[in-house]
């Protein structure tokens, strides 16, 4: 949509009547710092003027920035949601969530799948612009990546996250940013948003809750992502509805101040979740009133509001009365509008275009063929073999006939996940329609009405399955059992699915049951796991518009890159017993860095159609001064008879400490190809950083005392291996 009709013809008519005035302003002089024209510009504006952009966080709807006239400023459209592809946008590409693509275990994957997403935020804008338009879908500022750990099973937004361990989500959320935000040492291609800050998992049907955690669990899992992401240069932090330990986190000066700039030295804006400002009044009764909230907020260091209804309505209109009685200074606010301007000139809109190469960055980028094909190379890396008996897979051949099963199957619009790019059905392939390529003959029935499987059919089973040489059922939830706003209540198939998957297991009469599953949230799948008619289980997450094709090239290996190698994310339980209350949020009993229980399957677990064997570790020195470094070098050989990914996998531990400390930690991973019969070596470095424990009085410090270092294709002491695990240790001295 576009700033329309009347609005925008005055709105250019004043603009192009002025621009001979404004040119040479100093906040639009390039040669001048940043510093300078932010403060420039800011100096220029009235505390109305600040007031309306700073409460002016949301889309046309509930409020854009405006835009400021006399100054030739253009509306801004702060509201951009970018996770896994441009979600307001026609045709943006749909790429695998989030989970999915941690599973990938590869950095370099979030890294072009970002850049590929700000590339088309950037087109889309352009092509907006260009026609005076700065409504919906124009704005270059996303609200993500989504960095909150995912701690329990059935919390609803599981599927953004990039899984249970903060150093894999650390190392995700480097290249997210980095990749979305472009390489220009000028310009920003789109700004990153990190949220939400900060102990936001769930759950979900009370979003307003207080997240007790002690200082231990805040530093070891709940911040190291937040962290990493002032480290990357993100522009944006959103903070989240929930309390913080007694404190609504956007009036929380302890974190947004002391935590983020103070010791973190963050320069950018925070932006309000939407509507958690109305709700610190409304919800928490915290303060009572607008004028308290807004000036609170600010101070607290929130620089922009993201109303739940109209911004006129909204929490930071109250500004000019928390300034009036004394609550806040002029010179705040102008301090506060800062990061707002900064972010807007660094992403170029106040520079000439030809100066800034993303300006030039053309609407055909949106769904082009190369980020089509990104795409499904994002859902292969992304999909985890959990089983394949007696090598099942791959297929060497095409079927005659061939019985395809599930709510999954053909249900596209539950492939992608929540926050997806646009759900485009022309571009995107589900399982029924790519299976049925390879088949003289398919057979069909969902058996459920939906994924909620709430109405099921049993009768068509029988007929389904009947001579056919192979099934293929696809399971899951999609986003109508698991999403923001809706949690899981257990860890079972939903509704009648499994009664579904009894009923084609003892309908198949022996022809093999090849099981798909689509979801986030793990699944207890044991009667598939221990029944020998189901020899294959692949867990394929949300793999958005690519799925047919990317499960075409995995189960057929059309290519040596689509041996499957994808690696958990997160743990599986067994039974939700083993998971502490969704309210509690001590990490005490969860993930796979505190749990000590047996699983259904790791963190970190995953099978390949080739075999890896290690064969070496080597680390030097032994003996490290406190605050050094360890080099670690690993051998492995590809022993099977097929080329593939392997990923290698460094964790350690601290067996001399006498702090709590996570069992294992995971400080170290690279995905690498590796040809049938190769033998490499690989070598990782463990910085003084990740040595640390932490003290209670002294905060992070690294002891003196030895570090067990282990390495292999997955998690140490796990009886699901897949292949050997190295161990080997040094010494820390002071």
């Amino acid at each position: 949509m576009a700033v329309c009709g009347e609005a925008a013809v005055v709105f250019w008519f004043l603009f192009s009547s002025i621009l001979p005035l404004i040119a040479d302003l100093p906040f639009r002089n390039t040669s001048l710092s940043w510093e300078d024209r932010v403060n420039d510009l800011v100096d220029r504006l009235s505390i109305d003027e600040l007031t309306l952009q700073m409460a002016s966080g949301g889309r046309e709807s509930s409020g854009q920035a405006p835009g400021i006239p006399r100054l030739g400023i253009h509306p801004y459209m702060w509201t951009q949601e970018c996770l896994h592809g441009v979600v307001h946008a026609r045709r943006s590409t749909s790429f695998p969530q989030s989970l999915g693509l941690a599973a990938a275990f590869s950095p370099e994957l979030i890294y072009n799948v970002s850049r590929a997403i700000g590339m088309e935020v950037r087109a889309i804008h352009n092509n907006h612009t260009k026609y005076g338009q700065y409504g919906d879908d124009s704005g270059l500022s996303c609200f993500s990546p989504v960095v909150n750990i995912m701690r329990h099973p059935l919390w609803g937004r599981n599927q953004e996250t990039y899984g249970e361990d903060p150093y894999l989500t650390s190392v995700y959320t480097d290249h997210y940013v980095r990749g979305l935000q472009g390489d220009h040492p000028r310009y920003v291609l789109a700004s990153a948003g990190c949220k939400h800050f900060d102990a936001y998992s769930g759950p979900e049907n009370s979003s307003l809750y207080d997240s007790e955690i002690s200082e231990r669990d805040w530093h070891l899992t709940y911040l190291p992502a937040f962290k990493q992401c002032v480290k990357s240069g993100s522009l944006g932090f959103m903070c989240s509805y929930n309390k913080v330990n007694g404190i609504p986190s956007c009036v929380n000066s302890k974190m947004l101040d002391n935590i983020l700039r103070q010791q973190w030295g963050y320069k950018g804006y925070v932006i309000s979740d939407m509507g958690a400002l109305e709700f610190i009044i409304s919800v928490f009764s915290y303060y009572n009133n607008t004028v308290d909230t807004a000036s609170a907020s600010v101070m607290a260091g929130t620089n922009l509001e993201l109303p739940h209804r109209l911004a006129q309505d909204g929490v930071f209109m109250s500004i000019p009365k928390a300034v009036s009685a004394g609550k806040l200074t002029f010179d705040i606010v102008k301090e506060k509008a800062k990061p707002l301007f900064y972010t807007r000139m660094r992403l170029g809109e106040f520079d000439p275009p030809e100066l800034n190469p993303y300006s030039k960055v053309d609407i055909s980028v949106v769904q082009s063929l190369a980020h089509r094909e990104l795409a499904v190379q994002a859902a292969v890396k992304s999909f985890v073999l959990l089983k394949n008996t007696d090598k099942f897979l791959p297929f060497q051949r095409t079927f005659e006939s061939i019985a395809v099963i599930g709510p999954m199957a053909n249900n596209t619009d539950q492939l992608f996940g929540d926050y997806s790019g646009n759900i485009d059905t022309s571009v995107a392939l589900n399982p029924l329609q790519a299976l049925r390529t390879k088949a003289l003959y398919t057979k069909f029935t969902a058996g459920c009405k939906d994924t909620g499987c709430e109405e099921y059919n049993n009768e068509t089973i029988l007929e389904t399955v009947s001579k056919t040489q192979i099934i293929f059922l696809c399971l899951g939830t999609g986003t109508m059992v698991e999403t923001e706003g809706k949690d899981r209540t257990d860890l079972q198939l939903p509704g009648n699915q499994p009664q579904l998957l009894k009923d084609v297991m003892q309908a198949a009469n022996g022809i093999p049951i090849v099981l798909l599953l689509f979801n986030a949230g793990p699944l207890e799948i044991s009667a598939a796991s221990l029944n020998d008619r189901v020899p294959v289980i692949l867990e394929c997450f949300f793999p958005g518009q690519a799925t047919g094709e990317a499960l075409r090239r995995v189960l057929w290996l059309e290519d040596p890159k689509a041996n499957p190698a994808g690696r958990l994310p997160n743990s599986w339980p067994t039974y939700l017993s083993q998971v502490p209350s969704i309210y509690n949020y001590s990490m005490a009993g969860r993930t796979y860095r505190y749990f000590e229980g047996s699983l259904q399957y790791p963190f970190g677990y995953g099978l390949s159609y080739t075999t890896f064997s290690y064969t070496a570790i080597d680390v030097w020195p032994q003996t490290v001064l406190a605050g050094g470094s360890v080099s670690v070098t690993v051998g492995l050989t590809n022993t099977g008879m097929y080329d593939g990914d392997e990923v290698i996998q460094l964790y350690i531990s601290w067996p001399d400490t006498k702090e709590k400390m996570p069992r294992v930690q995971l400080v170290g991973f690279k995905r690498i190809f590796i040809k049938s019969l190769q033998e490499i070596k690989y070598k990782f470095t463990i910085t003084a950083d990740e040595m640390a424990v932490w003290n209670e009085t002294f905060g992070f410090l690294v002891e003196p005392g030895i570090i067990q270092v282990y390495a292999g294709g997955q998690q140490p002491m796990q009886s699901s291996a897949s292949n050997n695990i190295l161990s080997a240790s040094f010494k820390v001295v002071k």
